[in-house]
């Protein structure tokens, strides 16, 4: 029997049959089940980490670093993502590490794995002494394909969905009515409008759509980026606006304590903030120092297959310019072989034309006495002319 019988009444769609769970056995006398929740995120990581591996190397990076870096991103975005729900849901989730842990009911926090992410990237940045800004503008690209492919398996356990709605893609299930029922006291104060019985926004196909639209953007702003933390930038500017106007929608958000702040609503605010500031300064030295531009994301010629793949935009510039006078030296070095190719004619040749050289010179010399002599003539005959 299905978990939740979903409804789109505006789309003709009834009683659409969704399992949490894709298999469910027993092992060594214990009963194992496996959700749709952690396979879906599970493929979403894969798909990021093949798509990262397949463009590395164009961006002077090789398939071994990637790894190394998904080998820390993958558990403290994990980590993160469930203590930043736990901090925010202290009231109801216990602090033992077995609740902590328990993730079967749900209870993970996006920001909260953008966090811990940030954190893995940063170790394993200085780890490895690369450049952060190339690193964060690099993987800030797959961030929103993962987290479009990861909303599907908010579908699956019937969470995160919006307040009621009259459009024609709004949906209703026996979960989502569940929910509802269950508010508490405070919760259903700060929603009084809901209706258990009414279909509700389908946010996590708002935030599906919506994050595989950034994810295009952004393959294009790191192909074309000139400046340190555009991409990112970029990022946290598109998925901050959305996601604000999403969290207003949703009937389960995190709240600061004692207020009635959507946790999540405020860091958008303040991603939005910081991303516009940060590309208006960028945008504005830009213009007034064009020299200072540095290409940020532009494929390396010749990379190695060791961690020193990864160099810094300021090194890129020299390369340019090192293989620039290369090609100088290699033109050089062509026209001095030819030189010593002819060089016994050309001594040969030198020596007759220095008599040609000389012999004219000499006739010019005569030319220009003989005009002088004639000159100085004509001016004797005008000085022994009478005056008028």
């Amino acid at each position: 029997m299905a978990d939740y019988l979903v409804d789109f009444p505006g789309l003709g769609i009834f009683d659409l049959p969704i399992n949490r769970t894709v298999v469910s056995f027993e092992l060594f006398g214990r009963h194992i089940s496996i959700y749709w929740y952690g396979v879906i995120i599970a493929l979403a990581f894969l798909l990021c980490i093949f798509l990262s591996m397949r463009q590395a190397k164009q961006f002077g990076m090789t398939s071994n670093q990637i790894a190394d870096y998904y080998l820390l991103i993958i558990p403290l975005g994990m980590l993160g993502a469930r203590l930043y729900y736990v901090v925010f849901q202290r009231d109801t989730v216990g602090l033992s590490l077995k609740d902590i842990f328990d993730t079967r009911s749900g209870g993970l926090a996006f920001y909260g794995g953008v966090i811990g992410g940030i954190l893995a990237i940063i170790i394993i940045a200085k780890i490895k002494r690369h450049k952060l800004s190339r690193i964060f503008d690099f993987f800030a690209v797959y961030l929103p394909l993962g987290q479009a492919i990861g909303r599907w398996g908010n579908f699956f356990n019937q969470e995160a969905f919006g307040i009621n709605t009259n459009l024609p893609w709004g949906m209703y299930s026996n979960g989502t009515e569940a929910y509802i029922r269950s508010l508490s006291g405070v919760e259903r104060n700060l929603l009084p409008t809901l209706d258990p019985s009414q279909p509700v926004h389908p946010t996590f196909l708002y935030e599906f759509i919506a994050n595989l639209l950034i994810f295009v953007i952004l393959l294009q702003v790191r192909k074309r980026a000139k400046r340190p933390f555009t991409t990112m930038a970029t990022y946290f500017l598109l998925y901050g606006s959305v996601r604000f106007l999403v969290e207003g929608l949703r009937t389960d958000p995190l709240y600061i304590a004692g207020t009635d702040f959507r946790v999540s609503q405020v860091l958008s605010a303040v991603m939005i903030a910081g991303s516009l500031v940060f590309l208006l300064v960028s945008s504005f030295i830009k213009q007034r120092h064009p020299e200072r531009e540095v290409t940020v994301a532009i494929p390396v010629a010749g990379a190695n297959e060791t961690d020193k793949a990864v160099v810094s935009s300021e090194t890129e510039v020299e390369l340019e310019e090192a293989e620039v006078e290369l090609k100088e030296t290699e033109v050089e070095l062509e026209e001095a072989e030819e030189t010593e190719d002819i060089g016994g004619a050309a001594e040969e040749d030198s020596e007759s034309d220095l008599t040609a050289v000389t012999a004219v010179a000499d006739t010019a010399e005569g030319d220009q006495t003989a005009e002088d002599d004639k000159a100085d003539e004509n001016d004797q005959t005008d000085d022994d002319k009478p005056l008028d």
